[in-house]
């Protein structure tokens, strides 16, 4: 705290303290309270340079997203070298002091429509810093959320991706919705510019092909193809019409770095980044998809198996008054079901054998229950062999005389049958 400002504070302190025992007491909440000031700026500070390693800038906003839209709450100081704005400039402002001519409407749009919702939302645009310059800014919204739930504010992580094509840089399509980036990041894709030429890739492609990032920057889609298959990927892309691309699906044969030929089904497409054109192809391994197809259906044989002679078995929970839960009793169908012997149970408890997903929920059933309330869950119990079979598992409380105290929890566990 400045000395002059120091003194200040201390004289008003002093003046309004009834006596020396009150104003010795305020000067060390005083002292307290500026030290949690100073550990929570430094603890924001590091927030900052750790979130700055993946992100250019955080920026949070108010829930209000009616006009003139949601007001700016805090900036980092990432946001105030990528844009140009100080803090003071932004405070109480809307992001639309970064918008201009360029700003596409359809993404904004989309945006809106999305937090409206109360969902995430990832895309891009071109937007505008201070001075007027453009660039193209990659968003990330996430709601924040209080103790209760309740969605509070936006917060916007914004990375500036004007320069991206980078050999080996992922190149985003607008188009693709936040809640499908994480099944398009599954697919095996590489992207071209309209002379063919490898822009980026995911790794899926660039472990099934063999090469790396910078070996592919230097080559042409075609290089990676067997002679027969060169010409048709010429032509396509000899006078490249984005028209001419959509939907349409191609089998070539790639030869990856080590020769093995792998024949691929390839469905193009395309979407405007920047301004240029960039094509798509994903790629499907039919040889890896055929060897999938015969694991599941192996797999959909033992469940068949296991349906014919059993469906269902049941457990017993008592709770000591630690307030520990445990399993005393397994009926003999478990093993029959689940090819598990009963110690996995009694031994580890539930959390050894159902899906890591269900865990929490299957606790939380049979926390109430010892309270008296009755439940059923959807969850999946691995098998020996590492499959998960769908169940319908009950938790019936069992009383205990005419005090109700609950004496222990019955559950029935049903194999579900579902259709496909």
């Amino acid at each position: 705290m400045n000395s002059k400002l120091e003194n200040i504070i201390l004289e008003q302190l002093r003046q309004y303290s009834k006596d020396e025992a009150s104003y010795v007491q305020l000067k060390d909440l005083l002292e307290d309270l500026l030290t949690k000031q100073e550990d929570t700026e430094r603890q924001l500070s590091l927030l900052e340079q750790a979130t700055r390693t993946d992100y250019d800038s955080i920026l949070i906003t108010d829930l209000n997203l009616d006009k003139p839209g949601p007001k700016i709450v805090y900036v980092n100081e990432g946001f105030t070298e990528m844009t140009g704005y100080t803090k003071e400039e932004v405070l109480g402002k809307t992001p639309r002091i970064l918008q201009g001519e360029k700003t596409d409407r359809f993404v904004l749009d989309r945006l809106v429509n999305r937090l409206t919702h109360g969902e995430a939302f990832f895309g891009h645009t071109i937007n505008y810093k201070k001075d007027g310059s453009e660039f193209v800014n990659q968003w990330d919204i996430h709601p924040l959320t209080n103790k209760e739930g309740e969605v509070t504010h936006w917060v916007s992580y914004q990375r500036d991706i004007t320069d991206r094509k980078e050999p080996g840089r992922m190149i985003f399509d607008s188009e693709i919705g936040f809640e499908n980036l994480y099944e398009e990041s599954k697919k095996t894709y590489v992207d071209l510019d309209s002379k063919g030429n490898i822009l980026s890739s995911n790794n899926e492609f660039r472990e099934l092909i063999g090469y790396d990032a910078g070996e592919l920057g230097e080559l042409k889609i075609w290089d990676l193809i067997d002679t027969d298959g060169q010409k048709e990927v010429k032509y396509l892309f000899s006078d490249f019409d984005p028209k001419n691309t959509v939907s349409k699906s191609y089998v070539w044969v790639f030869l990856n770095k080590s020769g093995e030929r792998l024949n691929l089904e390839v469905n193009v497409h395309y979407f405007i980044n920047n301004g240029d054109n960039v094509v798509r192809l994903h790629l499907v391994n039919h040889t890896l998809r055929d060897k999938v197809i015969a694991s599941l259906k192996n797999k959909k044989k033992h469940l068949e198996d296991i349906l014919a002679h059993n469906d269902e078995f049941s457990l017993r929970f008592v709770q000591k008054n630690s307030g520990e839960i445990n399993c005393k009793y397994v009926s003999d169908n478990f093993t029959n079901v689940t090819g598990h012997s009963p110690e996995a149970i009694l031994k580890g408890g539930v959390k050894e054998v159902l899906h890591k997903d269900d865990i929490d929920e299957a606790d939380k059933a049979l926390k109430r229950a010892f309270k008296g309330e009755q439940s059923t869950i959807h969850c999946k119990y691995k098998t020996a062999e590492g499959d998960f079979i769908p169940t319908l598992q009950s938790f019936k409380p069992e009383s205990r005389g005419v005090s109700n105290d609950v004496k222990s929890v019955k559950s029935v566990v049903m194999i579900e049958m579902r259709k496909d």
